[in-house]
């Protein structure tokens, strides 16, 4: 089993590439952290036949640490290698920072070119990632992310500070990140036996040793806040953001793991009456709506018809008799269904509908909608099954 080394492990991106590179069951994971040993970093880069480093600071105290972290331990990494004349493939995360004038940014160049002098010495494959603003789960707020700081201001009911609501942000997020890292090591080709069941492109090389990820959002500070200020009112309003828009996607998975953890349900609003009650779910203009009902034994719900909504309804539990009829017509059809039996009907336009409990059991059921429901406009029109 070939083996891959880690460097920086328990930072934001080496959390989630080794969790998913120990899903892979296909590897032998070593792994290297602030608390480990020069002694264990050497055995480890010695023993592996891939090297993902990701160690590095970007918020020191002193100056001079940018260079003894990022630089310094690049050229440890390299020279153990040389000392024993090994020419193990290297992706190191870089930033697109390199190219700035500022001492992060140096420290990250140098680094690079460490790594691009150790390829042409040592015949060594070297993939440099260079990458814009990570964005995901597990990435540490009020630190170096303004996306994660959002999301943990605006889960927590804390004040948000914008220079300029104006300010765009090139983003990448954390899985796209971590599945270009795994294009890199199919790339080198250190086990031709291993087939990633991930099939995006989600790595881009730019030239022989850089890459980028292909996937980049460019978003203002504003648009940001505002998405995550709609995500945090969610509870109340119910609605769900387009998730076809992958950052919407995306941005929504990070910002639900900044929750507090006794903070992950919230009560639906519940519209009782002597049928039992209804409650919305979730909706969306771009999917309709979901809501829920309970209704008690011998009693029938609907009567109605529609002119362009559709429905679906699914009885989750006890029994129920869904009779339709077309609105110009005299005949009925009848379904019986119950939660041990699970189906889905559908309900067109035009024709009238009812549900009646004929259990003994309270009756449950989940219905969809493929519009939000609009009280000014309900497209709704009472008219009895059973004429």
């Amino acid at each position: 089993m070939k083996k891959i080394l880690i460097t920086g492990s328990n930072g934001f991106i080496g959390k989630n590439t080794l969790a998913i590179l120990n899903e892979t069951k296909k590897y032998e994971i070593l792994t290297i952290n602030i608390e480990s040993s020069e002694e264990e970093l050497k055995m480890a880069v010695l023993s592996s036949d891939f090297i993902i480093h990701l160690a590095g600071v970007n918020r020191p105290k002193e100056v001079d640490e940018f260079y003894k972290h990022n630089l310094g331990l690049t050229e440890k990494i390299v020279n153990y290698l040389k000392d024993n004349n090994k020419n193990t493939p290297i992706l190191i995360s870089s930033s697109i920072q390199a190219e700035l004038e500022n001492d992060y940014g140096k420290s990250k160049k140098k680094s690079e070119e460490v790594l691009i002098k150790y390829s042409d010495e040592c015949n060594a494959k070297v993939y440099i990632l260079r990458l814009p603003n990570v964005f995901g789960k597990w990435c540490k707020p009020n630190y170096n992310s303004a996306v994660a700081t959002f999301c943990y201001n605006i889960a927590h009911d804390k004040e948000i500070w914008m220079k300029s609501s104006d300010i765009e942000l090139n983003l990448v997020y954390i899985d796209d990140v971590v599945n270009a890292i795994l294009e890199c090591i199919k790339l080198s080709n250190i086990d031709k036996d291993i087939v990633f069941t991930n099939n995006n492109i989600n790595c881009i090389q730019i030239d022989k040793y850089y890459y980028e990820v292909s996937n980049v959002y460019k978003k203002t500070l504003g648009c940001i806040v505002d998405t995550l200020k709609m995500f945090k009112n969610m509870t109340k309003s119910l609605l769900i953001p387009d998730l076809n828009d992958k950052f919407n996607k995306a941005l929504y998975s990070t910002y639900l793991t900044y929750l507090d953890e006794d903070n992950l349900s919230y009560s639906l609003d519940k519209k009782e009456d002597n049928r039992g009650y209804l409650a919305e779910v979730i909706k969306s203009p771009h999917f309709g709506q979901i809501f829920i009902s309970k209704t008690y034994s011998n009693i029938t719900r609907g009567n109605h018809w529609h002119t362009s909504k559709t429905e679906k309804f699914i009885v989750i539990q006890g029994k129920a008799l869904i009779k339709l009829r077309k609105i110009d017509e005299d005949k009925f059809i009848e379904y019986v269904v119950d939660g041990d039996n699970l189906q889905v009907l559908d309900i067109p336009p035009g024709y009238t509908h009812s549900i009646e409990n004929i259990g003994e059991d309270e009756l449950i059921t989940l219905f969809w909608s493929n519009e939000i429901f609009n009280p000014k406009k309900t497209d709704t029109y009472f008219l009895e099954v059973d004429k």
